[in-house]
């Protein structure tokens, strides 16, 4: 039987969204093992100067329960 946990967590990048995704990833990883997917939930920017000076993303991150 396979059991999945999901948590939400945000990220943030000043390069793209792909980068703010990549960083969920990396920070979670370092205490989450067995992640099998990302949901993106929702994405924003934020505007300094009319231009794009924070990308954001809020993730729902799908990881395996491990048995002892």
């Amino acid at each position: 039987m396979s059991v999945l946990k999901v948590i939400e967590l945000l990220g943030n990048s000043s390069e793209s969204f792909e980068d703010a995704v990549q960083n969920i990833i990396d920070e979670a990883s370092k205490t989450v093992k067995n992640i099998k997917s990302v949901y993106i939930k929702d994405m924003q920017v934020t505007v300094n100067d009319n231009h794009i000076s924070e990308y954001r993303v809020n993730a729902k991150v799908t990881f395996g329960i491990m048995e002892p």
